[in-house]
């Protein structure tokens, strides 16, 4: 079985929106730090993967909510790198609360990405053995992710801080843009309880992209799809559902 790995943290203040929900984009970002804190402990860190010219990219999110955590809260959070593949690398994420009820799951697909001719490589025994993870030959494929359709949208220009060591928007950054366009009202009085994010492009640094999204009703409640365009070409896409917050 995978080598499983928990790191306690304290939301901050700066982690939190306006109702002192933890936001997405920080949410991911503590989630990370985390999986390379895992690959410090087993030798197996950025450096390590760098030294084959390789850096780790994610493809991927589904992420389950049964609640934000909130400003100020002690959670835990736990990563474990389930299976691998030729070329995909699936690794679970789950945040539990003091009282140990599980508030967010987060499955995630990452791959090895080449940094001179930016493509994807295949997984290096070297750098997976210690994880522990299982080898499979299948590919996970999860719901899969509705068009929009009649879209509103808004640009956003790429900004220096918005870029990481890969040389690319780090993805937390994509979340400021898919929620920005939803708006004050819609943010401030609904909560996510699903996300399904697949990143297709990478963005760099000074393009100008265009967030687009739609919403719908449905029977369980809101549901909203997105995409992240630059000159007509998708560059992430994602669909979300909401609840009214309590």
């Amino acid at each position: 079985m995978a080598k499983k790995f928990t790191s306690p943290y304290e939301v901050a203040y700066y982690d939190g929106d306006i109702t002192r929900r933890m936001k997405i984009s920080s949410m991911l970002a503590i989630v990370i730090k985390t999986s390379e804190e895992q690959s410090d402990a087993l030798d197996r860190g950025a450096d390590f993967v760098a030294s084959f010219g390789l850096g780790w990219v994610i493809t991927n999110y589904e992420i389950y909510i049964t609640r934000l955590p909130k400003v100020g809260e002690q959670i835990a959070i736990t990563t474990q790198a389930m299976a691998y593949n030729k070329y995909f690398c699936y690794r679970n994420f789950w945040i539990h609360d003091e009282q140990g009820n599980e508030c967010v799951l987060i499955k995630s697909t990452f791959v090895l990405m080449d940094k001179e001719n930016r493509k994807m490589s295949s997984v290096l025994p070297e750098i997976i053995e210690p994880y522990e993870s299982e080898k499979i030959t299948k590919i996970y494929r999860g719901e899969k992710i509705e068009k929009v359709e009649n879209s509103d949208f808004l640009p956003y220009r790429v900004r220096y801080f918005d870029i990481d060591g890969n040389q690319h928007v780090n993805n937390a950054v994509y979340f400021n843009w898919l929620l920005d366009v939803l708006g004050y009202d819609f943010l401030s009085t609904n909560e996510p309880t699903f996300i399904n994010v697949k990143f297709d492009k990478e963005v760099e640094y000074g393009q100008v992209v265009e967030s687009h999204y739609d919403m719908l009703d449905t029977p369980e409640g809101k549901t909203t799809r997105h995409e992240i365009r630059i000159d007509g070409q998708t560059y992430c896409e994602a669909n979300m559902k909401w609840k009214k917050s309590e």
